[in-house]
Parts: C-alpha cells; sequence; structure tokens
C-alpha cells in the first residue's frame, strides 16, 4: 500500500503546480464548466411548448385574451422573469421597453411594439452590459396574417426558452458587469423590437458590450438534407456600421476590416465553445447575417453596439414563415415536432458561458493603441480602468496572429500595466489586440487596437 503511495505523489505535485500557471496569470476560469452542465433541455421544451401553445404570436395578433396571441405570450414572459428573479432573490429588474408603429409596409396600423426585459446588476461596474435575445414574435407566409396559427415553435421560441433559460441558470451567481435578457418583438416585421431597446440603452447610459441575438437555435434536419446536432453559426459584421470617414482613413494605413468589435465577439464566442460546451464547433460567419436577410441584432450593430447571431447551420426554409399545411408529401411548418431540445440546450450554453465570462471579466480595454512602424518590436497601450470597475482585474493578456488566420493564435500574460512591447514581432507581419483578465481567470474578448475594434469606453 506505501508503494501506492509514494508512487503517486508526483503526480499530486504535477497537478498542484499546472493549477499555477509558470506565466504568473490567473489561470482558467472554471465556472463555465458548472453553467454549461445546468442548462436544462427538459425546461427549454417546456417553455417551447407554453409559448407554441399562444397559437399565434404575430405582432399584429390578440393582445387582450389570456390564452391566444403575443399579449398573452409577452405576459406569460414577464411572470416567467418575474418567478426566476424570486427565486434568487429578486436579482432581476423586469419590466418592458415599448414604443408605437405605424405607416409601415408590415405595420401598417398603429400598434404598440413591447420588448420584455430583465437586468441582472453586477456588482463592481452595473453599466456595463452583455445582452441575451430571443425574439417573441412569429408568422406565417403572408406577413399581415395576424390570426391563423403560426407555432413558431423554432422561430423563434427557441430563442426565447433560450433567452429564460439562460437568466435561470445565471440567476444563480454574481458577477461583476450587469447581464441583460431580452424578448424581443416586431422582429418579422422590421426588426422595431431591436430598434426600439437599443435606442432604450443609449438614452439610460447602458455601456453595451455585446449583444447575442439567438433566432432559430432548435433545428438539426436541413432543407439540404444534412442533420447536424454539433455545429452553430455565429454571424458577425466586418468594418463597423457606425464607422466615420477619418475611421476609415486609419483603417486603410492600420488593418481592422476583419476586427470589428463584433468580429472580435463572435472569435470569443468560439473559443468558448472549445473550452466549455462539449460536442459543438462554431462556424464564424464574416458577414452581418444571411445572405440579403436580417435579425434583431442589426439595429444594435447600427447605433455602435457590437452584437452577432447565434443559430443553428442546417435550416429547414419548409419550417419558416409557411401556412400549416402539406403540399406534394412535404410538411410545411414551424411546428414542435421538428425541435431538437438537446441542440437548442447545447446552443443555450453556449451563449450562457459567454455571458457568463465576459460579464465576470473586468472592464474591457479601453482607448487601446499601438506603434512600431520601422521597429524590431511591436508596443501596445490602454487605459486601465479605475474605482469598483478595477476591483477585480488582475491584468492583461496580449495577442497576435498572422493577417490571414481566422483566430487569435499566439498570446502573453503581461500583468497589470498599462502597456506593453512585444521584443523581435515585427508590427508589418501580425494583428494585434489585448484582453483584460479578472481575479478568477475570466476575460474580456480580445480588443483590436484603433477605431476599427474598439468596444466604446
Amino acid at each position: 500500500m506505501r508503494r501506492y503511495l509514494f508512487s503517486l505523489l508526483p503526480l499530486a505535485f504535477s497537478l498542484a503546480a499546472a493549477a499555477q500557471p509558470a506565466d504568473g496569470s490567473p489561470g482558467d476560469y472554471t465556472l463555465p464548466h458548472q453553467i454549461a452542465a445546468a442548462v436544462s433541455a427538459d425546461r427549454i421544451e417546456a417553455d417551447i411548448t407554453k409559448l407554441v401553445s399562444f397559437g399565434t404570436r404575430h405582432t399584429l395578433s390578440e393582445t387582450e385574451s389570456d390564452t391566444r396571441g403575443i399579449g398573452a405570450a409577452r405576459r406569460w414572459i414577464e411572470a416567467e422573469f418575474n418567478r426566476i428573479s424570486a427565486d434568487c432573490g429578486n436579482c432581476l429588474e423586469v419590466f418592458t421597453v415599448s414604443d408605437f408603429v405605424e405607416g409601415e409596409t408590415r405595420i401598417p396600423n398603429r400598434t404598440e411594439v413591447v420588448n420584455v426585459i430583465a437586468i441582472q446588476r453586477g456588482s463592481l461596474d452595473p453599466d456595463r452590459m452583455v445582452l441575451m435575445s430571443g425574439d417573441i414574435d412569429s408568422r406565417v407566409s403572408d406577413i399581415l396574417d395576424g390570426t391563423s396559427d403560426s407555432p413558431g415553435a423554432n422561430d423563434n421560441a427557441s430563442g426565447v426558452a433560450g433567452t429564460l433559460e439562460a437568466a435561470r441558470v445565471l440567476s444563480r451567481h454574481k458577477f461583476a458587469g450587469s447581464i441583460v435578457y431580452a424578448a424581443l418583438s416586431g422582429e418579422e416585421q422590421g426588426l422595431f423590437g431591436g430598434a426600439i431597446l437599443a435606442d432604450h440603452a443609449l438614452a439610460n447610459g447602458w455601456r453595451m458590450k455585446a449583444v447575442l441575438n439567438n433566432d432559430m437555435i432548435g433545428n438539426i434536419k436541413g432543407v439540404d438534407g444534412v442533420i447536424d446536432n454539433s455545429t452553430a453559426r455565429v454571424f458577425s459584421e466586418g468594418t463597423r456600421a457606425t464607422e466615420t470617414a477619418e475611421e476609415a482613413r486609419i483603417r486603410r494605413f492600420t488593418g481592422g476590416e476583419v476586427d470589428s468589435p463584433s468580429r472580435n465577439l463572435a472569435r470569443y464566442i468560439d473559443r468558448m465553445a472549445d473550452r466549455y460546451v462539449p460536442n459543438l464547433d462554431t462556424m464564424m460567419v464574416y458577414r452581418l447575417d444571411r445572405f440579403g436577410r436580417g435579425g434583431h441584432h442589426r439595429p444594435f450593430n447600427e447605433r455602435g453596439m457590437p452584437g452577432v447571431r447565434i443559430m443553428e447551420t442546417h435550416e429547414n426554409y419548409t419550417q419558416q414563415h409557411q401556412d400549416l399545411r402539406t403540399e406534394n408529401g412535404i410538411e410545411y411548418g414551424d411546428v414542435l415536432e421538428a425541435v431538437d431540445f438537446d441542440y437548442a440546450a447545447k446552443l443555450t450554453a453556449l451563449n450562457a458561458v459567454s455571458l457568463a465570462g465576459m460579464a465576470a471579466a473586468p472592464a474591457f480595454p479601453a482607448n487601446v493603441q499601438i506603434e512600431g512602424a520601422v521597429q524590431p518590436s511591436t508596443t501596445l497601450s490602454w487605459d486601465r480602468p479605475t474605482g469598483s470597475a478595477a476591483e477585480n482585474l488582475a491584468g492583461y493578456r496580449v495577442y497576435w496572429r498572422l493577417t490571414d488566420a481566422p483566430q487569435w493564435t499566439f498570446s502573453r500574460w503581461v500583468g497589470d500595466v498599462d502597456s506593453y512591447t512585444i521584443e523581435n514581432v515585427v508590427i508589418d507581419n501580425y494583428y494585434f489586440g489585448v484582453a483584460s483578465v479578472a481575479e478568477n481567470g475570466a476575460e474580456s474578448p480580445v480588443v483590436f487596437p484603433g477605431p476599427a475594434g474598439s468596444f466604446g469606453e
């Protein structure tokens, strides 16, 4: 027995050493493993089933009934957020954000577009926000048909159910920054709910660092014949929509076409999938959205807030925007039976670990600058936060990659400094960035230098 004890001692010491990185960094953030495991496919199934039970959730549908239409659906969502809040000691601020829309092609008559919002306030930097959203509304073939049954099981009860489940799981924990859970309306009619909330965020001083828009996260059987439950797509814009002429001039000489904050948000989500979500690979699509189509992250992008769309890899168009019917042996309609709840849980876990990582991280690096022309080294600098926003800051990690590499491949822990020079790495050959790291190991997305990559202050 004693012989076995001694044989295990070197292994024990090696594991202890592994827990303390040699470079002095805090090491890996471990909470996301617990968060990913806590996401429940059964709860997501129950939420999608409930949303489908309202018959239709069309933006122009019934609002007075307690059992049918978008009014009943949004009141149920608000009640569910309140139940989640009660379970965590009233840790969520639950409210609605709305406005009236009329005179539009898809909303001809005066209609109130109502979003249901829940905020989990951060303990150190509460005005710094990351947001997860899904769309309440559904539709059939006729975009103005607000009366026919429109289950919208995948498009987009799946996104709303994922947002509710993320709130259930994440509200059990505390974070430095705030997390916003949003059930948005009016998406099918023209992305009105997202625009209304984005304007509300600006008016109320929300420092919105990331918008994770979930639109269809439950289908694994594509119209292309592929069945796939192990990949997801993340769409992100390249050049920022709010770029000025002067910023475009700077970018022309320094780069940044593929390093907008939205693009580096997508890279962050890709890394979180690799680290924390078993059997899930993300496809980073370098496009704002699907070809010629739109989603609710776009209004945030248009107002300068980083945002991406997370969704299934293989869509089935016979189950989107369709009247319920059977033609030539094909069943049309967005019905409950076509949703894979385990897959929806997997994509919900991807959102949850990404939100947790960003909310637990310190303030994202601001005012990142770079220099090194005609030198054998590259120097990065940034503004260090002050006050409570810096209380969980351990330091920074500098990243670089070849200019044609899709993901950050090289990094170095540099400690709690506000500038760093990488010797013998020539600025002309690589792209560079910097991320903030918390004492618990949580890390921000990488921030590319200059206006092209800025996440804001």
